[in-house]
């Protein structure tokens, strides 16, 4: 550094470096993508260790205006070049061997230390602030601060590996413990704690064969605990894996449990590889094809809505769905403003107003859409370097806080997720209003309102309720093809081959619109009426109004030894409009007469008149789940679909109140829990109602969760997001749309005139088209990848191959000369990570996507 002074380097020669559990912004600013690799490079504030660009956007700069925060030092710093041949492409994290590359070995870094407030750089200091910027440049980055906090949320163990009884103690010769009993099989082998059997694991599971002997034995004989003999180590880790619960565990006892077996863990030494790093594996290797029919590269994209997302660590789910999200223009809308407001946050890493407006100005300006020229191009026109990508790793950290699962660094399942960052934005509007002008909820474009009729079959007498709900989550019909015949027309006996698997997995295809045939076709439910006491009711959903845009999440899950398993089954959806109108509702009929008010004696009868379909609840206890989870879960679904119910089981295992039993709202038939006491009593503030749907969620939910609550406005918004499937409580009040949530939405306004049962307001056509995909690749929607496909009208001009190898970073994507390759027309565009596409095998992915956003035209 140079010889330069000023006041503040005494004034403030107490600054200390930053502590280990410090956030240090030191790789790109917390308000835009620029980094400390730009040519500017980034100012770290040496007072709270933000990082602002020092380019011309000057955040750094503006943040130490703010907030009198002068001192700051300058970094910059240069990727070391790599050739094609020695480039590793940007992979998923591994919690095991992690390679401890260091930022010397990674990049030439120069450092400067100036004062804002004098307008020096070159500032020379060699007492305590050389030694903050010392621990800036020493110190964890936020991103890998954060990493390293998802990969300490350790597994746990559960009742059933803590209160384990085995039977009486005996030493199993080590020779019996060299292959399955049932088999021989000698690899992937399970050792059942309770008893001793041993078996080999699930056929084809986790990337290793297996004949299922291990969980036959389970299911024959309900013991639920087993250790993977292999993955056994002398520290005692091994894999723990509990069927009753569906998940891998921790044992606190596995020394003593084993040693009941005559088996000395010290003497262990591991052979195989365990089911963390089985996935961890699978993930890496599972990719999406790069290349097209013929087997050449995909044709990089670059320019304006055509940015990548780095793989923060299995982060594919969230990188598709933000990809899918901000290829709508109202998101774009909201989010893409450059208006800034009076006064800013002095942390605006934590701020999701702020990272929202960051990934919006990432992913749709253009400004970081250009190859990586850290990469040496091989100089074959094909070969064009794919884009570093972007890493949100401050809007991950945001969304995941406070939640289990997106706080983690595992793979989780996209659909969920995007349900969860469309609470978060929701509930971020109310605060933001007063900060920001002209505000609009993006999520109100996914809102529509869903009539359920229910008719008494009788006395023919009808209940009208409707539900305000921003998705679809549609279940897909699974028709196995007929097994193939020999010439003499018997049926051809399989073995458990590859090949039979693959025959065995083929399905056969069904349409979208099947799929929602099977969603609003009338179903009968056993509930007891109110005016006759019959206990048989048709039930029935229809679309009293249609949202802007529609998400449907396609369910391709059925349940295989007692785990759900997804299933490839081929949902056809053609890219022509898609007319939904025969999925409207017609109101309330002439002449029909709707049930008396449950408000009388007929609604206690009705508490406790649920009678749960018995073949289901048997064949859900023949499982394992307690009673009152199955009638729960049955309750939750119909009372009708066994698979389904199952699925809301494994789904909702985790639920505070899921031991707690089934009591009955008067007024809605939902289930709440009995520690509520007296909640359904609860008077409910009118205003907390407003205000929770303000936050967007429905008036019957947040009812429901102030009643569950006590009317405590905090409880209850933690309430909603930890029962995201709550039916809401109907009260006679609550069976119209708030207007004001109505009149910001971009569906057509149900006012307080419209009762239950009324004429339809939205009378539009409900024309639909598929405008973007969130595809998926895995057995299990927590392993494998994610990536997805948007539709996008007349792609920027993009350079020829040649010229983007002539052609400098900075000017790839802004190229208003560039000899188009793009189209004028329709294309789609794959998102996969970084890497964003021409085309792929869009035609095949959409028969298998997880989740579709079809645009009302």
């Amino acid at each position: 550094m140079g010889g330069a002074t000023c006041p503040h380097l005494k004034q403030y020669a107490h600054l200390n470096p930053p502590r280990p559990s410090e956030s240090v912004y030191r790789e790109d600013c917390t308000r835009c993508f620029d980094s400390a690799d730009d040519e500017a490079g980034l100012d770290v504030c040496l007072h709270c260790f933000n990082g602002g660009c020092a380019g011309e956007r000057v955040h750094g700069q503006q943040h130490a205006k703010q907030f009198d925060h002068p001192l700051a030092v300058r970094i910059q710093r240069s990727r070391k070049r790599k050739s094609r041949d020695d480039h590793e492409p940007p992979e998923k994290m591994k919690k095991l061997e992690i390679k401890a590359e260091t930022d010397a070995e990674r990049y030439d870094t120069k450092t400067e230390l100036h004062c804002f407030e004098c307008g020096v750089h070159g500032l020379s200091d060699a007492g305590q602030l050389d030694q903050v910027v010392q621990g800036v440049l020493k110190a964890n980055t936020f991103a890998q601060q954060e990493e390293v906090k998802a990969w300490e949320l350790e597994l746990q163990p559960c009742d059933h590996t803590i209160f384990m009884e085995q039977e009486p103690a005996r030493e199993i010769p080590s020779g019996a413990l060299s292959r399955c009993n049932d088999c021989e099989l000698n690899e992937n082998l399970w050792l059942c704690l309770t008893c001793g059997n041993l078996g080999c694991g699930r056929r084809q599971f986790g990337g290793s064969g297996g004949n299922n002997h291990g969980v036959d034995h389970t299911t024959s004989s309900g013991h639920a605990v087993a250790v993977k003999l292999g993955s056994l180590t002398a520290d005692g880790n091994a894999d723990i894996y509990c069927y009753q619960c569906d998940e891998e565990r921790t044992d606190p006892k596995l020394v003593a449990h084993l040693a009941n077996w005559g088996i000395d863990i010290a003497s262990r030494v591991k052979t195989e590889k365990s089911l963390a790093e089985q996935q961890l594996e699978q993930n890496l290797h599972f990719d999406f094809a790069m290349t097209d029919a013929d087997g050449r590269q995909l044709r990089p994209l670059f320019g304006p809505g055509l940015t990548g997302l780095k793989n923060l660590g299995n982060s594919c789910y969230l990188a598709s769905v933000l990809q899918a999200l901000f290829s709508m223009p109202e998101f774009e809308q909201r989010y893409l403003r450059h208006d800034e407001p009076s006064s800013l946050p002095q942390k605006p890493a934590e701020d999701l107003e702020i990272q929202l407006r960051k990934l919006a100005d990432g992913l749709l300006t253009g400004r970081y859409s250009k190859p990586d020229t850290d990469v040496m191009a091989s100089g074959d026109v094909d070969d064009i370097p794919h884009q570093r990508g972007l890493a949100p790793a401050m809007l991950k950290h945001l969304i995941g806080r406070g939640h289990a699962e997106f706080a983690s660094m595992r793979q989780q399942d996209s659909f969920e997720l995007l349900l969860h960052i469309l609470k978060l934005i929701s509930r971020s509007q109310q605060s933001s209003s007063g900060t920001y002008s002209n505000i609009n909820d993006p999520v109100d474009a996914f809102r529509f309102v869903m009539e359920q009729k229910l008719t008494c079959l009788a006395c023919k007498k009808v209940r009208y309720r409707q539900d305000e709900m921003e998705n679809l989550s549609v279940a897909v019909p699974i028709r196995r093809k007929a097994a193939a015949k020999s010439p003499g027309g018997d049926e051809i006996m399989t073995t458990p081959s590859a090949q039979d698997a693959k025959i065995e997995s083929e399905f056969e295809s069904v349409t979208l619109e099947q799929c929602l045939d099977d969603y609003t076709a009338p179903e009968l439910v056993e509930l007891t009426c109110s005016s006759c006491e019959h206990k048989s009711f048709s039930k029935q959903s229809l679309f009293k109004s249609f949202p802007t845009i529609l998400a449907i999440n396609a369910r391709r899950f059925e349940i295989v030894n007692w785990v759900p398993t997804k299933q490839d089954v081929p949902v056809i959806v053609g890219d022509n409009s898609l007319d939904l109108d025969r999925y409207r509702c017609k109101g309330k009929i002439e002449g029909e007469e709707e049930l008396p008010d449950d408000g009388s004696a007929g609604a206690e009868q009705q508490n406790t008149a649920f009678v749960p379909n018995e073949s289901g609840l048997e064949m859900l206890m023949s499982m394992g789940f307690p009673r009152v989870r199955c009638e729960k879960a049955l309750h939750a679904t119909g009372n009708a679909d066994t698979e389904m119910a199952a699925a809301w089981l494994f789904e909702h295992m985790e639920d505070p109140d899921i031991d707690t039993p089934l009591q009955l709202s008067s007024s809605s038939g939902g289930a709440q829990s009995s520690s509520a006491g007296g909640a359904a009593a609860t008077v409910v503030d009118p205003d907390s109602i407003e205000a929770l749907g303000n936050m967007g969620f429905s008036a019957p939910q947040a009812r429901q969760a102030l009643k569950e609550t006590g009317g405590d406005m905090e409880r209850a918004v933690d309430w909603l997001f930890s029962h995201p499937d709550a039916v809401g409580d109907f009260d006679d009040d609550a069976m119209t749309i708030s207007n004001e949530t109505a009149a910001d939405s971009t569906v057509a306004p149900t006012s307080a005139a419209s009762t239950i049962g009324g004429e339809p307001t939205d009378t539009a056509s409900a024309n639909f088209q598929l405008k973007s995909i969130v595809c998926h690749k895995g057995a299990s929607i927590h392993a494998g990848h994610y990536v997805a496909f948007v539709r996008k009208e007349n792609l920027p001009s993009q350079p020829t191959p040649q010229q983007q190898l002539n052609t400098s970073s900075s000017t790839i994507a802004t190229s208003a000369n560039a000899t188009t390759a793009g189209s004028a027309g329709t294309e789609w565009v794959l998102y996969n990570d970084e890497k964003v596409a021409l085309g792929g095998d869009v035609e095949e992915m959409k028969k298998f996507a997880y989740i579709y956003f079809l645009r009302r035209v």
